[in-house]
């Protein structure tokens, strides 16, 4: 079997041009649209939260009481959290709320919760990465449901944004899965870049509860600012993110930032009050709330 096509970042192009170039028009189409529509005064933006992170006789997060308010549910696929059970239960629970299901895949490390760097090579990420996809779309196609994003986890997550070895991993995962899947990455980061080569559908991604640096990374969390505690604060920043596309650092400079998608984390002690104080503040400034 020829070894190129097998290659996680190196596969077979049959098909590959008139693919990628649908989808980059598919996703132009989409951009200028939101473009159009914030310079109206008319923005869109999703609201997504981390789901499903129980496992076994472990309870984790207000999965339920939070799906009201969002419009994407990321799905822990079993590595760093979940499992079968969870899952299934996770993905009814979405459907009933009429939110989008996403894969969530991590590390594999359930004790680090996913969130340790661990030393994994691009064919290893490449592999976890699909593996977990097709299980929680086995899951979702099984309950009457379909899949519709993928957001890495954690360490994950911060490795793809700035390794570009990793992020063309992923990339790669979720293109040879399925091309219909929209790919979430930090904002302006290798693994936006790296899906945005592929013409992947791809999901700028802001935090409504971290810090930003002037370069628009994300604040180490051990760093004053860091970490937004106020409902209220984190709400108005949102809000300026979805029709300014701008965000405000510590020291008070204002940071362009592209936004398609804003995360709430569901496993906090004030989860439930960030998502609904979110949630009522974009509607109340005229921002249509709805999955990417």
């Amino acid at each position: 079997m020829d070894e190129q096509t097998n290659s996680p970042i190196q596969p077979g192009e049959r098909g590959r041009t008139e693919k990628a170039t649908e989808a980059n028009d598919d996703r132009s189409a989409a951009s200028t649209n939101t473009e159009l529509s914030r310079a109206k005064g008319k923005a869109t933006l999703d609201l997504n939260c981390d789901l499903g992170e129980s496992f076994g006789a472990y309870s984790m997060g207000r999965d339920a009481e939070i799906l009201p308010y969002v419009t994407s549910a990321n799905i822990a696929c079993g590595f760093h959290a979940g499992d079968p059970s969870v899952m299934r239960r996770t993905v009814r629970l979405a459907l009933e709320a009429g939110a989008a299901i996403g894969a969530h895949p991590g590390l594999p490390d359930l004790v680090g919760f996913g969130r340790r760097n661990l030393d994994v090579s691009a064919e290893d990420v490449f592999a976890m990465t699909l593996y977990q996809i097709g299980a929680l779309e086995a899951i979702a196609r099984a309950e009457g449901g379909t899949v519709r994003h993928v957001k890495p986890h954690g360490a994950l997550y911060n490795m793809a944004a700035v390794r570009r070895d990793l992020a063309e991993a992923i990339a790669e995962a979720v293109y040879r899965a399925n091309l219909a899947l929209t790919l979430f990455g930090l904002a302006n980061s290798e693994l936006t870049r790296a899906a945005e080569r592929l013409g992947l559908r791809t999901a700028h991604e802001a935090f409504a509860d971290r810090g930003y640096l002037a370069d628009g990374t994300l604040m180490p969390r051990g760093l004053p600012g860091a970490l937004i505690v106020d409902a209220e604060i984190a709400a108005s920043r949102v809000v300026r993110m979805a029709l300014e596309g701008r965000v405000q650092t510590p020291d008070g400079q204002d940071v362009p930032l592209r936004v398609d998608t804003v995360c709430l984390h569901g496993d906090g002690e004030q989860a439930l009050l960030f998502a609904s104080r979110i949630r009522a503040a974009c509607e109340a400034a005229g921002i249509e709330v709805r999955a990417v």
